[in-house]
């Protein structure tokens, strides 16, 4: 029942600890998985609506739709009918309509949309009907992160929760393994593993505040690589099909035919490959990240003259038939070696002198890019995690944060939304904490970009000073250092904090924690 989720949702809210949230789910997900026919356990009608409902339920609590988007905005969820006394609606009846909402198209849609979207509120209750509207806002943080719900379907499951997590790593779908662990147990686990062309969550990595930290921080010898300031891509090749995966995995194969070109110059049949792809000024130098950012919002070939990507490759995880995710850093560098050439990889350099790392940090710089890597040269490939093997080392502090509010400037900057308040995420909570404001580093350009989005991602009125927005957008910012502060809750305040991009290509789940700003905050 609906009711059950919108219940359960309540409480993993309210609150902090992480155990009593994966127990909480895990609760939920054992009662609705529970046989609905005893006396036949093996009806696979039963088992599919089991597994639908197990897999619907663990998308929703993460705060996201199986449809994505069912084209339902903040407007449409402001006038909507009182709450139903009794609860009546169940996990697929609801889901159903909102596929039924998505696929409404032609004349007279916008009022049939309002009429599903009326029936399903004037059925729900009240704790429902406040359920279903924070999950259509974007709104539904209870602190059910991706970890915490990998853990709670493991303990529903009666599992290990590293083979849920490495399940859900390589399918790149926790519901899909959900459904599958819950229905028809561990054997289930065995079915995700590596396939070429199923995109796999990235690799990501942890902030060093230089390279000596990051070589004590690697046992005292790293991998340096060059960190282009491009737009990270994966690459899989099957015989002559390439497809190409952004770092959400969002397949954009046809708007870069070069970078497809190039994979197909490989001697490979089959490879997974990480790879940064960017576009270069006439004199090799980096252009600007918008102008790459722009060749992923387009498609065809034409954008591809005027403007071509390069691809440079730092990576591989599959080669020939052969998993390389858990080899080291030097045996995958080794076969990406045999089959890359040196002119479309990442500059590299494995050391142990700090002397030569900074050196080769300062090249970097000096040739336009934005840092360097440091990785450990025994380090497995630990697909959709931050793994403590990676570290990236850039020259000043950044941090990626997400915008919860907004203000309206003054001044020259009348009428655009302006200096906007900055949040970490709290991984105990699932929220984000508040560490200040600014409206530095904003271009006329970057102003009015933001004024349309943010007043598309307002929680309320529009013509108030400060206008609070829903927690989705990621922006980059530069900072001279944290220092204390008795104004903010954590204690903490951003020292001359500017704006460097926004960061579409990162979900808000994925923007630095409140312990990393405590790390510098702590740092002598």
């Amino acid at each position: 029942m609906l009711h059950d989720v919108a219940a359960a949702s309540v409480d993993v809210g309210a609150v902090s600890s992480r155990s009593a949230k994966i127990a909480r789910i895990a609760e939920l997900l054992t009662a609705a998985t529970t046989d609905a026919d005893p006396a036949d356990p093996t009806d696979p009608a039963d088992t599919a609506d089991t597994a639908d409902t197990a897999a619907i339920i663990v998308t929703w609590l993460s705060g996201d739709l199986p449809q994505r988007q069912i084209g339902v905005g903040w407007a449409a969820l402001r006038s909507l009918p009182a709450p139903a006394a009794e609860p009546t609606l169940t996990v697929t009846g609801v889901h159903a309509t909102f596929s039924e909402i998505k696929a409404v198209a032609g004349k007279g849609s916008q009022a049939r949309r309002a009429e599903l979207l009326a029936g399903v509120f004037g059925s729900a209750t009240d704790v429902e009907q406040t359920f279903l509207r924070r999950l259509l806002g974007g709104e539904l943080r209870q602190g059910a992160l991706v970890g915490v719900m990998a853990d709670a379907v493991a303990k529903a499951a009666g599992q290990p929760a590293t083979g849920v997590r490495r399940a859900a790593m390589l399918s790149g779908d926790l519901a899909t393994v959900a459904a599958a662990v819950l229905t028809e147990g561990a054997e289930a686990l065995d079915r995700f593993t590596l396939h070429v062309g199923t995109p796999v969550g990235p690799m990501l990595a942890q902030t060093s505040t230089g390279v000596a930290h990051a070589l004590e921080k690697l046992g005292g010898t790293a991998i340096f690589e060059a960190k282009l300031d491009g737009a990270r891509v994966q690459i899989h090749r099957d015989g002559d099909d390439v497809s190409i995966y952004t770092r959400s995995l969002d397949d954009v194969t046809d708007r870069l035919p070069e970078v497809v070109q190039a994979t197909l110059a490989l001697p490979v049949h089959a490879l997974i490959a990480d790879g940064e792809a960017i576009a270069l000024r006439p004199d090799g130098r980096p252009d600007r990240f918008q102008v790459t950012a722009s060749r992923f919002g387009s498609r065809g070939t034409r954008d591809a003259v005027a403007q071509p990507l390069s691809v440079f490759f730092f990576d591989l995880l599959h080669l020939d038939g052969v998993d390389l995710l858990d080899a080291s850093t030097t045996d995958r560098l080794a076969a990406l070696d045999s089959i890359v050439p040196a002119t479309q990889r990442v500059d590299r350099l494995s050391t142990d002198d700090a002397d030569a790392a900074d050196a080769f940090l300062q090249a970097t710089l000096d040739a336009g890019h934005e840092g360097v890597m440091a990785k450990s040269p025994s380090s497995p490939y630990e697909a959709g995690r931050r793994g403590a093997g990676w570290l990236k080392v850039k020259p000043v502090h950044t941090l990626d944060l997400v915008v919860l509010a907004v203000e309206w400037g003054s001044g020259r900057r009348t009428g655009k939304l302006s200096n906007i308040h900055l949040g970490a995420r709290d991984p105990d909570t699932g929220g984000y904490v508040m560490l200040g404001k600014t409206f530095k580093g904003m271009t006329d350009e970057m102003l009015d970009w933001q004024t349309a989005r943010f007043t598309e991602l307002a929680t309320g009125p529009t013509d108030s000073y400060v206008v609070p927005v829903r927690p989705e957008q990621v922006v980059e910012i530069a900072l001279d250092g944290v220092q204390g502060s008795t104004r903010y809750p954590a204690g903490m305040a951003l020292r001359f904090a500017r704006v460097v991009r926004y960061r579409d290509d990162k979900r808000p789940d994925e923007a630095d924690t409140v312990d990393t700003v405590r790390a510098l905050y702590d740092r002598p």
